[in-house]
This record gives C-alpha cells, sequence and structure tokens, in this order.
C-alpha cells in the first residue's frame, strides 16, 4: 500500500531548514563574538594587531638590526619591546650596511633584559618604563583616587601652576606613555596627573571584563577631574591618547566638572568606533564578512552606539579649544575624521598633522614639531 508522506516530508524539511537557520544564526554569533574581541580585549601595554612583529636580526655598538618593514622605517624614536625585554631605538641609519630584508637604527639604550638574534620585538609609543623617578628623575606622588568601580591609581608631578594636565592613555598603551611629555609640560609648571583607569594594572576591572572604547572609561575621568579640583586645581586641562581622547571628549560633554575643563589635547583620537573596531578586527585577520557581526557583537557586549560619539563632537557639543596631533598614516583611527573635526570647529580646533606616524605615537615620530604644537596651544590656556 502507498503511504503518503508529504506532510512528513515537509515537516522534515522545515524542521531540517530551521536546524540550519539556527546553526548558522549561532555560528554568526559566535564568530561576532570572537571577532569583537579584537577591539574589545586589547590588553594594555601589548601590541595591537596592526602593529607587526619584527625579528633582531643582530646588535652592535649603538646599533640594531630589524627586519625590513614600514614600522621599522618609521621615522623617530621608539620604544622596543619583546616578552622580557625593552629598549629604546632611534632612527634609521643611512650610513649603515642595509640588506634587502633588514634595516638598522640607532639602539639609544637598553632599558632591562637583552636583545638577541631572533627575537620578536615591535615597537611600542612607550619610551619609558618604570615611574616618573625611576624614568625621568622627576620627584612624584603615587594617588589613590576614588572611582566609580574601585581606587585609581595615578601619579601626581606637582607643578606651581593652578591649571593642572590630566592625562589618559589610550589602546595597547599604558600611562607610562604620558612620560614622553611629562618633562615638557613639567619644565612649563604644570602639575601633572597621570591616570591608570579601569582594566589597567592596579586599578579594578570592568563588570564585564571588557574595554568599552571609552564609554565608561570616561567616569574614571571624571574622578579625576574631582580630585584636582578637590585638591587645588582652579582648571584643568584634558590630554588623552586614542581612546584616552575619547574619554576627555566625553568627560568635556557630561561630566558635572566640565567647566572646570579649559582645553583637550586629542592625540590619535578614536572618534568613530565602528572603523576603529573593523580597523583592529581586520589586522586580525577577520574576514570581511563578518566585520559586520563583529560591529553588532561589540553592541550588545559593550553598550556601544556610534550616535553616542557623534553627540561629542558635534558642533554644538565642543565648547573648549582642542589641540589634535594625528597623522594621515593612522591604521586604527583615520586622520581623515580629525581632518573633519577640525574643520567644523574652525575658532576651537587647531590640527597638527604628523606625517608617517603609528597611532599614538605622534610625538615619536616628531618630537620638536609636536612639542612645539603644544607649547603654542598651551600658551594662551595658563
Amino acid at each position: 500500500m502507498r503511504h503518503d508522506t508529504g506532510p512528513v516530508r515537509t515537516v522534515t524539511a522545515t524542521a531540517a531548514a530551521v536546524t540550519a537557520v539556527l546553526t548558522g544564526s549561532v555560528a554568526s554569533v559566535v564568530a561576532g563574538r570572537l571577532a569583537s574581541d579584537a577591539a574589545l580585549k586589547v590588553v594594555p601595554g601589548r601590541p595591537l594587531p596592526t602593529e607587526p612583529r619584527l625579528t633582531v636580526h643582530g646588535t652592535a655598538a649603538g646599533q640594531i638590526t630589524l627586519t625590513r618593514d614600514l614600522a621599522s622605517l618609521r621615522p623617530g624614536t621608539y620604544g622596543l619591546a619583546g616578552n622580557g625585554s625593552h629598549a629604546v631605538v632611534g632612527p634609521v641609519l643611512p650610513g649603515a650596511p642595509h640588506r634587502p630584508d633588514t634595516v638598522v637604527r640607532r639602539l639609544e639604550r637598553v632599558t632591562h633584559g637583552t636583545l638577541k638574534p631572533r627575537d620578536k620585538v615591535w615597537l611600542t609609543p612607550n619610551l619609558y618604563v618604570g615611574d616618573p623617578r625611576s624614568a625621568l628623575g622627576l620627584d612624584h606622588e603615587d594617588v589613590r583616587i576614588p572611582g566609580e568601580l574601585g581606587t585609581l591609581p595615578a601619579w601626581f608631578v606637582p607643578g606651581a601652576r593652578r591649571t593642572w594636565v590630566i592625562a589618559v592613555h589610550g589602546l595597547g598603551t599604558t600611562r607610562e606613555l604620558v612620560m614622553n611629555v611629562m618633562e615638557f609640560l613639567h619644565h612649563r609648571h604644570f602639575p601633572v596627573l597621570a591616570l591608570a583607569y579601569r582594566g589597567d594594572a592596579g586599578a579594578p576591572r570592568s563588570p564585564d571584563g571588557l574595554s568599552h572604547l571609552g564609554e565608561t572609561e570616561w567616569r574614571d575621568l571624571e574622578a579625576a577631574i574631582r580630585h584636582a579640583v578637590e585638591s587645588g586645581a582652579e582648571r584643568v586641562i584634558l590630554y588623552g591618547w586614542s581612546t584616552g581622547a575619547t574619554m576627555a571628549l566625553r568627560a568635556a560633554r557630561r561630566s558635572r566638572l566640565r567647566e572646570r575643563v579649559s582645553g583637550l589635547v586629542l592625540d590619535s583620537p578614536v572618534l568613530d568606533w565602528e572603523v576603529t573596531m573593523r580597523a583592529l578586527a581586520r589586522a586580525r585577520h577577520v574576514p570581511g564578512p563578518l566585520l559586520p557581526l563583529a560591529v553588532r557583537a561589540a553592541q550588545g557586549r559593550a553598550g556601544l552606539y556610534g550616535d553616542r560619539l557623534a553627540e561629542a563632537t558635534a558642533p554644538e557639543s565642543l565648547s573648549v579649544p582642542a589641540l589634535i596631533l594625528h597623522g594621515p598614516g593612522d591604521p586604527v583611527a583615520p586622520w581623515q575624521l580629525s581632518r573633519r573635526l577640525a574643520e567644523r570647529h574652525p575658532h576651537l580646533v587647531a590640527l597638527h598633522t604628523v606625517q608617517d606616524a603609528a597611532h599614538s605615537a605622534m610625538w615619536n615620530a616628531d618630537p620638536q614639531g609636536y612639542e612645539e604644537a603644544l607649547r603654542r596651544f598651551l600658551t594662551p590656556l595658563t
């Protein structure tokens, strides 16, 4: 006897289709979550995925030979970090013998550890390690600032002025980055507060263990402003790199103490978190089709929404002078967005362009030009 199995086949096919959709949805969620980790789980002090690993090919008196790469050819002075080592390298030495696959740079000093052939290293904006006293010979105080999630450690270098500079690092760096400009600021008598915020060593973690690219971290900066005001600061200048610059923009708009903010210094600012997250995910070889999933995953995991940052950079939002230091070669935070912000605020924003500089490494590529732009900006604010 022949049985009609049409309904059974239909149900089976429908079930298979639903299973495939659910399986695909689960796979998409997992893929998006993994892709979003490129931005949401950046470890302070570890290289960003956009920063290539280089190989040490040899050292000599005052010289180091590295893998030839666009990174190792950058102009300027950088930290050279490895697993257990840190050194400082200067410019490429044009008179040294260069093989087609290597570059010879000046080796300024080895801070700690050793550099041996075949070691894997990477360039970092952090020129100094330690603290202001051990690295620069500057007297400082280790302060503890009450924050939303717990106590935040900070270095305070005193100065005679009543305007304080509060400085916050960004992606892939630590508060040691502030020491690149700390002597410059100290010589101009600015008190400097270099903050470690949620997720940094010695600071509390975010409840979800993720970076929010400034969306929640700015409240730690507000706690630092409160500490400065309670300690005698009449005004503050917020100085941020990368997502630290994002924190500065948000604090200048949202903080209950925003009337104390007299200026902003924004180095390599992240002005569009979606663009930055895509860049970091792409550098970790996330396939193009998964990038939109990474954006959606980040929205769900960290509560990131582009319109919130757009509010902070809208023409009616910025009310204090700002200096942006940025380079067209930044692979993480596009320079075009900084140029657009400067064009929208021609009477408030000055843009200093640094060629051939990596993300958060504007000072490293051109210290003299950088500090002159900083001097011109800060002089009228004091």
